[in-house]
């Protein structure tokens, strides 16, 4: 039986050297500079290249802050903090049972740090490489004793590759100031339905949402900030709907603040009989809008005046769905899961909002393309909104503070990897809200009249039925 060895340690300090090359040239340089320039000289360069950093940083602060900043932050979280450094990072894989023996010489094997980023002063995020034997799960289930480890609010877990992870370690709050919207658009095209400004998300990006063959569900508590994405969508279409490209058919039972769009509607409901109306004349333009492609021999629609883009939007959708009278749930059912289920190709978008996402109160919500957690009551409402195992993997709504400065919180799903990211939606105010409706106001009285006389009629023949 041979003997067990272990590597030596100075070929480990010539394996570390080698993945880390710029910590190890840094010596090197600095003796190059002393030698070639002399002390006197490479201090004026030091000096100087010090002067040009804090002309930068106090002359151009968001360039500093995109290009600088996240490089300053990584190199200090990563070599002047302890949390990643080796006898820390392997101490916490160890208790957090995410290390191996090797069957031979008995060396505990721990999980190497790849790279490290940080976007924001909250968050960093760090690849690890992933020992063999390991699995995604595996870490799954060691991520809330690895928040602990590493005395993190949250983490959150993707694999990005076969052996690389990547973690997401966030640090007390995200977004510690609430997102000034920005102006209106005024012209229609500087509007891409593909690419709707909402907000933030914890990477410091922007975040972007499609509208055109989507269908949004938005869940959140009451005062979680569901209307924020409402009217973020609104103020990016504003201009497409004053000029006939996108035509809005509103649907609030609530009848509170998005009583404001009843003037730049196509269609407007607030009681039973109307919202059955609505709804069900939304499926019938779908229906002629079927026909209208045909007969051009077009798969799918391409938005115009002809044919615009068709958003119904409910503002409480579990009103219209769920716990709302009989005769209004037997009305809509099956005209509205028509439409999540054929309008998209057809140029049909629904946007829906609603506190409860359970299939009782929302039967068909596996339809909707594109989903929003926000503030929950629940931790089981992160996964029927956003899908299975999204608490585990870091969507953790239930846990968003239930204060006014965090409406606007919660989370999406990455497309590629399938795991939750958390964003803000920006606030709009009163007079933000007021120049939407402002620049979004198209000269279409007579459809507002038509609209009023079609509702009167079929609530006026709803009472004689009754």
């Amino acid at each position: 039986m041979g003997e067990k060895r272990r590597t030596g340690w100075e070929w480990k300090v010539a394996g570390w050297g080698l993945r880390h090359p710029l910590i190890t040239s840094a010596p090197a340089a600095a003796a190059t500079g002393v030698a070639y320039l002399g002390p006197t000289g490479a201090g004026i360069t030091i000096a100087g290249a010090a002067a040009l950093a804090a002309s930068w940083y106090r002359g151009h602060p968001d360039s500093w802050d995109t290009l600088m900043a996240p490089r300053i932050r990584a190199i200090r979280r990563r070599w002047l903090s302890r949390t990643y450094l080796g006898p820390f990072w392997s101490r916490v894989m160890e208790e957090c049972g995410l290390v191996t023996v090797h069957r031979v010489t008995g060396e505990i094997q721990v999980p190497r740090i790849v790279r490290l980023r940080s976007y924001t002063t909250a968050t960093e995020t760090i690849r690890v490489r992933m020992l063999v034997g390991q699995t995604l799960k595996s870490w799954l289930e060691a991520s809330e004793a690895l928040a602990v480890g590493l005395n993190a609010d949250r983490i959150a877990i993707e694999k990005v590759s076969p052996r690389i992870l990547s973690i997401t370690v966030q640090h007390g709050e995200s977004f510690p100031e609430v997102i000034v919207p920005p102006e209106v658009p005024t012209d229609s095209e500087l509007v891409d339905p593909a690419r709707i400004w909402l907000g933030e998300t914890e990477e410091g990006a922007d975040w972007i949402e499609p509208v055109v063959g989507q269908h949004w569900l938005i869940s959140g508590a009451s005062g979680s900030g569901k209307n924020s994405i409402t009217w973020g969508l609104l103020r990016d279409l504003a201009p497409l709907i004053r000029d006939g490209l996108v035509r809005l058919y509103t649907v609030n039972p609530k009848a509170t603040e998005m009583r404001k769009l009843h003037g730049v509607s196509y269609r407007y409901a607030e009681n039973d009989a109307a919202i059955a109306l609505v709804i069900k004349q939304f499926w019938e333009d779908m229906q002629e809008r079927k026909a209208v492609l045909a007969e051009r021999g077009l798969r799918t629609f391409v938005m115009s005046r002809e044919t615009p883009l068709c958003i119904l939007l409910i503002d409480e959708l579990g009103a219209v769905t769920g716990y709302g009278a009989k005769e209004l749930l037997r009305a809509v059912r099956q005209p509205l899961a028509l439409i999540l289920s054929q309008a998209r190709s057809l140029g049909g978008t629904v946007i829906g909002a609603l506190q409860e996402p359970s299939k009782e109160v929302l039967p068909d919500r596996d339809l909707f393309t594109r989903r929003v957690q926000l503030r929950a009551t629940s931790a089981v409402h992160a996964d029927m909104t956003l899908g299975d195992d999204m608490h585990i993997k870091g969507a953790l709504a239930d846990q968003i503070p239930n204060l006014p400065e965090s409406a606007g919180i919660g989370y999406v799903v990455r497309e590629r990897s399938r795991t939750p990211m958390q964003v803000r939606a920006a606030y709009a105010n009163d007079a933000d809200i007021d120049d939407i409706v402002r620049v979004a106001g198209w000269p279409m009285s007579e459809m507002a009249s038509e609209e009023e006389t079609a509702n009167e009629e079929v609530t006026a023949n709803h009472a004689d039925d009754e």
